[in-house]
């Protein structure tokens, strides 16, 4: 299982474990509950929230064809989940640079960011952000 992967099989196994044991005491319900939980919060913190992810290159070029942003963010990161939960439907005007999926993505970030990997990293018409505030990035893609 790669690493973008990790964190959500680690929530869906603690999830069906636990409900497992649940069952075993007789209790239905909570079962399903806990069950449910646990594979929403895997869910969300999965690759599969996220608009489909570009390559770092095909994401700049597009951006310079188009002005769109270029957004840099990796699976597990709860300051990426919540830029992406906050931009709502605004999201898919950007493109989405997987860091961990694209090397040459981890790369621009660590050169943006003085050598470390801080997501999420917003590129917009050539100027970098750091972690922006969500509600300025919603404007900016409108």
């Amino acid at each position: 299982m790669s690493r973008r992967w990790k964190v959500p099989g680690l929530l869906l196994a603690l999830g069906v474990a636990i409900a497992a044991w649940q069952v075993t005491k007789g209790d239905l319900v909570p079962a399903v509950v806990v069950l449910v939980v646990y594979a929403l919060l895997g869910l969300l913190l999965s690759p599969l929230a996220f608009p489909r992810p570009f390559d770092a290159g095909e994401a700049r070029r597009r951006s310079a064809a188009d002005g769109r942003a270029v957004v840099y963010w990796r699976p597990g990161c709860r300051y990426c989940m919540r830029l992406r939960l906050r931009l709502g439907r605004a999201a898919r005007r950007a493109y989405w640079v997987d860091i961990w999926r694209d090397p040459e993505g981890a790369a621009a970030v660590r050169a943006i960011t003085g050598g470390d990997e801080t997501v999420p990293t917003v590129v917009l018409a050539g100027e970098p952000h750091v972690n922006p505030h969500p509600k300025w990035l919603r404007d900016q893609l409108r």
